[in-house]
């Protein structure tokens, strides 16, 4: 029993520590996926002890097994015996114990999460003295299938003996990554009609199956169990039935939950907060909303559940299991129950029923760390659930029975949502970023799999999906981010929906689709509820190729301004529905869609924080709290009254807020709040009750917002906010690194800043027990600043706000974490030396117990722990991040940091600057010390706050979990500080605690988290807070008595608007440059005075005498400054042109654009020519260039799609160009022939004239030849020109088709049955290239009437400059006369400036410092009137008055003599009348002034005339322009009607394009077929001429046969019989393809067979025959014969069959194209009346088209009764030309008829005379035909082809064969003497060879005999020599070995002539034998 415990509490202790490592709080023991036990510390506390047998005791009944008996939990299925302890099951399902296991007597042991522990009994189940086998057995609790509330299952596991945990052991394992067989419910069976697969399929793509449960591989153990189980089989076949989890079972809720986590023996109370209520709402969370009843909220806030009440406001909460966070939550379909899906590691689906709330079922093992989205299915029996990151495991549960059917990984990176198919429960659909995809539960060989199909997004842009719905026919409608709709449908978009324009569905993301009665009804991110066409949406296509279909919403509901909607639930009030939204923005809302005239306006029934609330602080007097966060919003509740006051809005977000002290307001309302743009907003709250509201703010509650100052004293959010502890100094940190300190009082006064080296964090005022008040800033960088307080006095600087004078401390946090794990390290290296020293001692002295002597070898050594490597120090270049901090005492501080410095408390101290660098940046500060914290290595403290007694430490971890730090008092070191008390209460992953505070009265605690939850605790017992709660309630403070009188508050709205120092230092800058402005006017004053007193002594030296007056040189006092002064001009000049330079340029192009924008484009202007002497006036016409569309529009050819017509006429030309080609080729071809066959020539020399007289014969053939084919030739063309039977003339075609058209009946364009012609039909192209020329045109006509009135102006101008110079010339003639006899002078009419437009962009500088007057003035004068554009150049006349006075001078020249004249006459006559005349002078004058009488008169009328010409040209051009007017009105309204028809017709363009190709496709379809058809036809004609001469040559093989056996062969049976026998033959192929071996395998199989059957057919009906042999008598060659004949026989016939399969082939391929042309004649027919319908449907909208014909009453013919109808709907417009022409074709139709009857008479008398002379030549050529038959039987015997006799000549094959022949005999006789030659030549070698052979032979037949004889001399010698002369000589011995050596050379000469003579004997020569062969003894004599 101890030995088990221990193995359970160390298992239980390692879970603990692994979860204090992973980032969060270690909970109490519950049902947790981390406990397989109780610890140890539980097990040994017997309080722990007695509630968890109480809850064994209620909850389970534990089943009594008997020792030897068996418990079997397999389910029905599986009742088969058992093998193997290897099973195929679904994750976490029941059977996880084996029938083999045998339950002896046992101790139970009882954990807190109902498992109980089971040992044996000492000695019990085993021999006496032996011990039992130590086992660990858990037991489940689990309901049985009895009326039992639950039952037990052991499993039974092999004890650890060596202490460590226990490794359990089952039959069946879940999967390792995700399973835990400690803490899963394994004793539920799997379903029914589930099969197990044999063997598992992995398919990483899509398509897992169950998991393979793990064969075990203790082999000792699997032994056992096998016995086991043989010997209980009969028992395991008596269990029947499955145990099930009954509906009525339920957890106990206090069990599961998660518990506050107390650190052990620490004597911690449990209920040290108690969750109170719960003010925020996780808005942002996907699907954070549902419905449990129509009067029941459920959300999820943080780590609970939140069950909300619609009219009471109750909130009732439910904790997570894990005391982590809720990734999701789903209601039942039926609302009975709700599934709540946590977070933490392995974490729960915990399913509670509703409205008892009592937990129902968890299931356990679906993901890592947390769920993302649950959904059941429609009929609420399966439950799907997808994890986050990292598995995204997808999860199929059967929820009611905790297992788990199917899973798999759903994606790779986060999924966002899954849902069931409402249709179709076996496909569900999930979505997420990048994806979507489509899953379906698919049943194959090896079990029930989840396979999933990515969808494809093709052409679209790859997007985040966040909402989707599936049709109910299987498409799936989703959003996209930009806001449009795409319909999915086999994995691919097939269709994306937006709106008219293109414009998209939503503006942003769509987050949910939702089917409703019909409707699809989607809602956005930008607020909107639109209701779409359900119908519409589920047919929609695409039309064109970008893929998109326009459509509008039928209803759409914009639920407010800034509405973010992500979520939305249905409910039913009453008979009608109301839907509740979740607001993104911090709202839930109450909609009503039912788009009807009593449709309600949308309520937001509940308001929250949106995101992560930035700061919370509580009223020092009473329980008010405020809070604020980015989503510009400050928000007053009242925590203890459960209730929001008020809330107000600003422009920007709030960062930090802070509750003014009680000594600032005694009432406790007045608070100072920061916000993003750097303002510092002072507020106050006040009971509002008998007092006028503020406009624009509202209240509850009698609650009100007053804004009492707002300053902006940084330029970056404001971060922290600190009261001093006096509450005179409020001190303001910012990003921008500064401390801003104000000096409180009725208003904030500043008294300046401190620069800082880093971002503000948080501000500390040291406390009261300190003497000095200093400010501790904090900065997140890692520096940490002490500040003494400033003087709380108003500071009113020169210059800036900056404090310089203030003593500054600095620290910059230094690691020294690497330390302290190194000295921890140390330490325990060290404790282990000396536990070693102690046990070596203590060895020894046992030793000398025993009396065992020891020498220093047998000491066992003491080994330093060398191998454990101490860690190295590491200190980060860039200091942590700091997180929060407090002073400990006067000069230390604690901080605790973020990032690798976590972990630890450090009490850090500001040094002296003695030692330090200047610069702080470079500073490097170690704390004094490190506090360690317990598992806050990854899960730093982010904010603390202490009690007032500060006996009370309350931190907020970053996994959103509250500690509570008991200390002692008066512990500013925090030396007290070990045990804790932590509860999770917001998000683990992204809910840490922002800022936590305790109420004034330290009974209730408040936190906010970046999750935007906001909860209240309380710190005091619910008993005590319950009796309070019905006294108590926040009071709101009262008003200030002058708050009515005050006037409003001016704030700070700008988020651009200066700060403080800014503003300073503006007002500086603005006053020194008013300074240095004023200087410069005095400057320039004094300038002006000397300029003045230098101008009169000019003056005055001026009026001196010219030898008194100065040089102007003289007054340079020196010339030097001059210079300088010229060159200072210039040098400023220079820069002021270089400084104006971009502005120039500017305004340069800016100059150039308007005029590129408004004048280049305009090639006439508007100008006005007036008469001279009448009223009368021409305008031109203003007008545009052409623009460059209509341009290429003119210029290109039409680029539209080819229609049928358009086909027709190419494919005729195409053809008659093809038959040209052909017949062109067919001519070249033979001209090729005749020319190679020319070209021929014949070698030989000794074949000359037989070449000669061949070739003469070749070229009279190759003639007749020629005039053969020349004939054939002929007759081709004239049978080409015989028409066909029905054939049409053209002419007589085209003059029916337009009597068609133009005879009968006029075919209306409004009729129903109107067909419109193909070369009459319009389309976009065409119509734009019509708009095209009338614009041409217009513009045409315009520039030719523009030209001629600008001409008229010209002459108008040379007129006014003509009688410019007649009015001088009259004004001068008129000086000489006496005024009485002056005549009046016409009128010079002057150019007006409409007459001359151009000159208004004529200017200047003079004109240019006009216009800048002018707009001063303007300015000054109207500084509210409107200005711009162009009016005021109307005004200039500056340019054209100059060009006026210059164009006199130039017109005068041409007078000035006659003036002259006039002048001097005059002055005579002046001079005359002053003395007195003779007569002569007297007539002299008087004839002058005659003469000048009529001068004058002459002039005028010359003035009068040009005037009146000029008069009647300009009446002559008005007339034409008033005709052209008339032109241009019907051109415009050609136009007009022209522009409708193209818009109209861009509308059909797209349809018509698809349908012409349609048609085009069709019609090249059916080209393609009849082309291949016509081809396989010709092959098979081919193939039937190929079979005819096949059987031809069959029958030609008989006849020979037969010719072969001739008459009266007796041998006639057997050889017909050989010839005919059927042989298997061994079919020859070619090399081919393994397809068309494959494909003729077949074929040679059929022919084998079938050759088969008829020989035995033959066999058995003729007898067997040996074919092979020749029979006796019978000639050889004759059977020879036979047999190859049967040979070619076989062949032919094989090659008949071949050819008769491949025709049947070609006729089937026929008999296919056949069918597959009149399909596709069906198809073309099909498509091309679909084109005409839309061509009908195209005709109709055109006609609806309205078009204008003015036309007089004259034109209108068609009355009633002598009256014209007021409807004439029924009236036909026809041109006069057209009725004219219809009229004419009248008359002309009745003269042809006439003149048609004479033509037929003619053409039928002549059709009768052509008849008769056919018969005559008929009969003509029949008897020529007779008569040549009759010559060729009598010149030939028989009928011949005469075209063939005339072409024969010499075979030249066999010509040419023989000449060949002969040429290769001449070469063989010439080659066969060269070798005669030869032969004859080696002959005489041989032979010359052959005696000297002879003669060396000879010579050695001497020499042998010699040798003889000499030898029997010394036989004969050596029996008579003594003794010494006995021995051979030297000389013999050198003698007889020179003749074996001699031997030896002839022998191998003999050996190579002999090879000579055999090799010369293969080459057919003669050899002669030798004379003297060898003999046989020579050889013999040589041995």
């Amino acid at each position: 029993m101890a030995d088990t415990g221990e193995a359970e509490g160390t298992d239980m202790d390692t879970s603990e520590e692994h979860a204090g490592h992973g980032g969060r709080e270690p909970t109490a023991p519950a049902v947790d996926n981390e406990s397989a036990g109780p610890t140890a510390e539980e097990r040994a506390d017997p309080v722990h002890d007695e509630p968890q047998e109480n809850v064994e005791q209620e909850n389970m009944t534990p089943v009594h097994v008997q020792e030897g008996d068996t418990l079997d939990t397999s389910t029905a299925n599986n009742s088969a015996p058992h093998t193997d302890e290897r099973h195929l099951l679904p994750e976490a399902t029941s059977d996880q114990t084996t029938s083999d296991q045998t339950i002896s007597d046992e101790q139970h042991t009882t954990g807190v999460d109902g498992i109980v522990l089971t040992s044996p009994k000492a000695g019990g189940g085993g021999e006496e003295g032996e011990e039992a086998e130590d086992v660990v057995e858990l037991t489940e609790e689990c309901p049985s299938s009895s009326d039992e509330p639950g039952a037990q299952i052991v499993r039974r596991a092999p004890a650890v003996e060596d202490g460590g945990s226990a490794a359990v052991e089952s039959t069946e394992e879940a999967v390792p990554s995700t399973m835990d067989t400690t803490d899963d419910r394994s004793h539920l069976a799997p379903p029914d009609d589930f099969e197990p697969p044999n063997e598992p399929s992995e398919d990483a793509a899509a398509e897992v199956s169950y998991p393979d449960m793990e064969k075990k591989q203790d082999a000792p153990a699997e032994e056992s169990s096998m016995n086991t189980h043989q010997k209980h089989e009969s028992d395991v076949e008596e269990m029947e039935e499955t145990k099930k989890i009954p509906d009525d079972f339920f957890y106990d809720y206090d069990t599961i939950c998660s518990q506050p986590y107390i650190s052990p023996d620490s004597g911690i109370p449990s209920g040290v907060l108690r969750l109170l209520y719960s003010f925020g709402y996780d808005c942002t969370k996907r699907a954070n909303l549902h419905l449990l009843d129509d009067q029941t909220l459920l959300f999820v806030a943080g780590a609970m559940v939140i069950i909300l009440g619609l009219k009471t406001h109750e909130q009732q909460y439910l904790r997570s299991s894990s005391g982590q966070g809720i990734g999701a939550v789903a209601v039942h379909p039926n609302r009975s129950y709700f599934a709540v899906a946590e977070k933490g590691h392995k974490p729960n689906i915990i399913l509670y029923e509703f409205p008892s709330l009592k937990p129902h079922r968890i299931l356990r093992g679906g993901t890592e760390e947390a769920y993302a989205f649950i959904d059941f299915n429609t009929s609420g029996t399966l439950l799907a659930s997808v994890g986050s990151s990292p598995d995204y495991m997808l999860t199929i549960w059967d929820w009611k029975q905790e297992n788990i059917m199917l899973r798999s990984k759903a994606f790779s990176q986060d999924v966002f949502q899954v849902t069931f198919s409402p249709e179709n429960e076996e496909q569900l659909t999930t979505c997420g970023t990048g994806h979507i995809r489509f899953w379906k539960m698919a049943r194959t060989f090896t079990g029930l799999k989840l396979q999933g199909e990515l969808g494809r997004f093709g052409k679209t842009t790859l997007t985040d999906i966040e909402g989707y719905v599936e049709l109910p026919d299987g498409k799936v409608i989703s959003g996209s981010e930009w806001g449009n709709l795409l319909l999915w449908e086999g994995g691919l978009i097939k269709v994306e929906i937006c709106r008219k324009g293109q414009r998209a569905c939503h503006s942003g993301p769509i987050h949910q689709f939702v089917l409703d009665e019909g409707e699809l009804i989607t809602i956005g991110v930008d607020g909107f509820v639109r209701v779409w066409d359900f119908e519409t949406v589920d047919t929609a296509d695409s039309v064109d190729d970008t893929g998109l279909l326009e459509m509008e919403p039928m209803n759409e509901l914009l639920v407010g301004k800034n509405v973010n909607l992500r979520y939305m639930v249905k409910t039913m009030d009453g008979d009608s529905p109301v839907w509740f939204a979740q607001d993104a923005s911090g709202g839930i809302w109450k909609l009503d869609l039912s788009f009807s005239n009593i449709t309600q306006d949308p309520e937001c029934i509940f308001s929250f924080h949106s995101g992560k609330i930035n700061a919370l602080d509580v009223s020092p007097s009473t329980f008010i709290m405020a809070t604020t966060s980015l989503d510009r919003s400050l928000r007053i509740y009242d925590f203890v009254g459960m209730a929001p006051l008020v809330d107000m809005k600003f422009k920007q977000g709030g960062t930090a807020l802070t509750w003014a002290p009680r000594m600032v307001n005694p009432k406790g309302g007045l608070f100072a709040m920061g916000f993003e743009d750097g303002v510092v907003r002072i507020l106050e709250v006040y009971n509002a009750t008998g007092m006028r509201l503020v406009m624009g703010r509202s209240g509850t509650q009698d609650a009100a917002i007053n804004l009492r100052q707002a300053f902006k004293p940084h330029n970056a959010p404001v971060t922290a906010l600190a009261y001093e502890r006096n509450g005179e100094i409020l001190a303001t940190g910012s990003l921008d690194r500064t401390v801003f300190f104000f000096a409180v009082g009725e208003s904030y006064e500043p008294i300046g800043f401190v620069r800082l080296p880093g971002p503000v964090r948080e501000l500390h005022w040291s406390p009261p027990s300190h003497e000095q008040s200093t400010l501790l800033v904090l900065c997140e960088n890692g520096f940490a600043v002490q500040i003494p307080a400033p003087a709380a006095v108003k500071m009113d600087p020169i210059s800036t706000y900056e404090v310089s004078n203030l003593p500054l401390s600095y620290f910059r946090f230094s690691s020294i974490k690497s330390k302290i794990e190194r000295e921890e390290q140390v330490e325990r290296i060290r404790k282990n030396l000396e536990q070693k020293k102690k046990e070596r001692e203590a060895w020894i002295q046992e030793q000398k117990k025993l009396g065992v002597e020891l020498s220093e070898e047998d000491l066992p050594p003491i080994t330093d722990d060398e191998e454990e490597k101490l860690p190295e120090l590491f200190v980060p270049e860039e200091p942590s991040p700091i997180l929060c901090g407090f002073y400990a005492s006067p000069g230390k501080f604690w901080l605790s940091l973020d990032g690798y410095d976590s972990g630890f408390l450090y009490l850090c101290k500001f040094s002296d600057a003695e030692g330090q660098p200047g610069d702080p940046t470079l500073r490097r500060d170690e704390p004094e010390s490190a506090l360690s914290v317990d598992n806050t290595s990854n899960n730093p403290i982010h904010k603390m706050h202490f009690s007032s007694n500060r006996q009370l430490l309350f931190c907020g971890m970053q996994d959103g979990a509250i500690r509570v730090y008991p200390l002692q008092p008066d512990d500013p070191l925090l030396k007290s500080i070990s045990n804790y008390w932590s509860l999770g209460v917001h998000d683990n992953q992204y809910g840490a605690i922002q800022a936590i505070s305790s109420s004034f009265d330290n009974q209730y605690l408040l936190t906010c988290g970046a999750d935007g939850n906001i909860f209240t605790f309380s710190i005091l017992s619910m008993e005590d807070i319950n009796r309070d709660l019905k006294v108590k309630k926040a009071k709101v403070p009262s008003p200030r008595l002058s708050l009515n009188e005050e006037k409003p508050v001016e704030d700070i709205e700008d988020p651009d608007a200066y700060s403080i120092e800014n503003a300073k230092q503006k007002r500086e800058h603005d006053l020194l440059m008013k300074q240095a402005e004023s200087k410069k006017v005095g400057r320039r004053r004094e300038l002006e005075m000397l300029r003045k007193e230098f101008k009169q002594l000019l003056k005055k030296n001026m009026a001196l005498p010219p030898h008194m007056q100065l040089s102007r040189v003289e007054f340079e006092m020196d010339h030097r400054i001059r210079e300088e002064m010229e060159r200072q001009t210039s040098e400023r000049i220079r820069t002021v042109l270089k400084e104006l330079a971009w502005e120039q340029e500017k305004h340069s192009i800016g100059l150039k654009k308007l005029q590129a924008r408004f004048r280049d484009k305009v090639e006439f202007d508007t100008v006005i020519v007036r008469a001279i002497n009448s009223e009368h006036q021409v305008s031109t016409y203003r007008l545009l260039l052409l623009s460059e569309k209509y341009c290429k529009v003119q210029g290109m050819d039409g680029k539209r799609r080819m229609t049928r017509y358009d086909l027709y006429q190419k494919e005729a030309d195409v053809t008659k160009e093809s038959r040209e080609s052909a017949t062109t080729g067919a001519d070249d071809l033979s001209a090729m022939g005749q020319g190679q066959k020319h070209r021929q020539r014949w070698g030989g020399r000794r074949m000359e004239g037989r070449v000669e007289r061949i070739q003469k014969i070749i070229e009279k053939a190759e003639k007749a030849k020629s005039k053969i084919l020349q004939r054939k030739q002929e007759w081709d063309k004239l049978y080409k020109t015989k028409p066909s039977e029905d054939y049409e003339d053209p002419d007589d075609v085209l003059a029916i088709k337009n009597a068609k058209e133009n005879m009968g009946d006029f075919k209306l364009k409004t009729a129903k049955d109107y067909t419109v012609p193909e070369h009459l039909r319009i389309n976009a192209e065409r119509k734009r290239k019509e708009l095209a020329m009338l614009e041409s045109m217009i513009h045409e006509h315009k520039s030719s009437m523009n030209r001629s009135i600008m001409a008229l102006r010209d002459l108008k101008l040379e007129t006014i400059e003509k009688m410019k110079s007649l009015g001088r010339e009259v004004r001068i003639i008129q000086e000489a006369l006496d005024p009485s006899k002056h005549l009046p002078i016409p009128r010079v009419p002057l150019v007006l400036a409409d007459e001359t437009p151009e000159k208004k962009f004529q200017y200047d500088s003079e004109t240019l410092r006009k216009f800048q007057l002018e707009q001063e003035n303007r300015i000054q004068a109207q500084p509210a009137t409107e200005g711009g554009g162009f009016g005021a150049f109307d005004t200039f006349g500056g340019k054209q008055q100059t060009t006026e006075k210059q164009s006199e001078p130039h017109s005068r020249p041409s007078t000035t003599g006659t003036t002259s004249s006039y002048r001097m006459a005059s002055s005579q006559n002046r001079n005359v009348q002053n003395t007195e005349l003779s007569d002569l002078e007297r007539e002299a004058l008087r004839r002058e002034e005659m003469k000048n009488l009529y001068m004058q008169e002459n002039l005028i009328q010359q003035m009068n005339k040009l005037a009146i010409d000029f008069d009647a040209e300009l009446r002559i051009v008005r007339h034409r322009k008033m005709q052209l007017d008339v032109q241009m009105k019907m051109a415009d309204l050609q136009h007009i009607t022209l522009f409708e028809e193209l818009l109209l017709l861009k509308e059909f363009e797209k349809r018509e394009d698809i349908l012409q190709e349609k048609v085009n496709d069709r019609i090249t379809e059916l080209d393609e077929i009849k082309r291949k058809s016509e081809d396989f036809f010709q092959q098979l004609e081919t193939k039937r001429k190929e079979v005819l001469r096949l059987q031809e040559r069959e029958k030609a093989l008989h006849s020979a046969f037969q010719t072969s056996l001739g008459e009266g062969n007796k041998f006639a049976t057997f050889l017909t019989k050989v010839f005919k026998k059927k042989i298997k033959r061994v079919k020859k192929k070619e090399v081919r393809g393994d397809e068309e071996e494959d494909e003729d395998s077949d074929d040679d199989s059929d022919e084998e067979s079938m050759y088969e059957s008829d020989d035995e057919e033959s066999e058995s009906e003729e007898g067997v025959f040996d074919d092979s042999v020749c029979p006796d008598n019978c000639d050889p060659k004759l059977f020879d014969n036979v047999l190859e004949l049967r040979e070619k026989r076989l062949d032919i016939e094989e090659a008949l069959m071949e050819e008769k399969r491949m025709m049947e082939n070609l006729k089937k391929e026929c008999d296919s194209l056949t069918k597959k042309v009149k399909i596709v004649e069906g198809n073309l027919k099909t498509a091309e009346a679909e084109l005409e319908a839309f061509q009908r449907e195209k005709q109709q909208k055109l006609n609806e088209l309205y078009v204008v014909v003015p036309l007089k009453l004259h034109q209108v013919d068609y009355v009633i009764n002598g009256e014209i109808p007021s409807d004439l709907s029924q009236a036909l417009v026809f041109t006069n030309h057209s009725l004219e022409s219809l009229q004419h074709r009248i008359r002309e139709l009745q003269m042809e008829k006439v003149e048609q009857r004479e033509l037929y008479k003619k053409a039928k008398e002549q059709h009768k005379q052509l008849i008769r002379e056919k018969k005559e030549m008929e009969a003509k050529i029949q008897s020529l035909e007779e008569i040549c038959r009759q010559q060729m039987m009598m010149k030939f015997g028989r009928l011949v082809d005469l075209e063939t006799l005339q072409t024969l000549s010499v075979n030249t094959s066999l010509e040419e064969l023989k000449m060949k022949s002969a040429q290769r005999q001449d070469e063989m006789d010439r080659e066969i003497t060269q070798w005669e030659l030869k032969v004859m030549e080696t002959k005489r070698n041989l032979m010359e060879i052959t005696c000297d052979q002879t003669k060396k032979m000879e010579r050695l037949n001497e020499l042998l005999t010699e040798k003889k004889s000499i030898e029997a001399k010394l036989d004969a010698r050596q029996t008579v020599v003594g003794e010494e002369f006995q021995g051979p000589r030297k000389a013999d011995i050198r003698e007889r070995q020179k003749l074996l050596q001699l031997v030896e050379m002839q022998t191998q000469e003999i050996d190579s002539l002999k090879e000579e003579i055999l090799l010369l004997s293969k080459k057919g020569g003669n050899i002669l034998p030798p004379a003297h062969p060898p003999a046989a003894h020579s050889a013999g004599s040589l041995v």
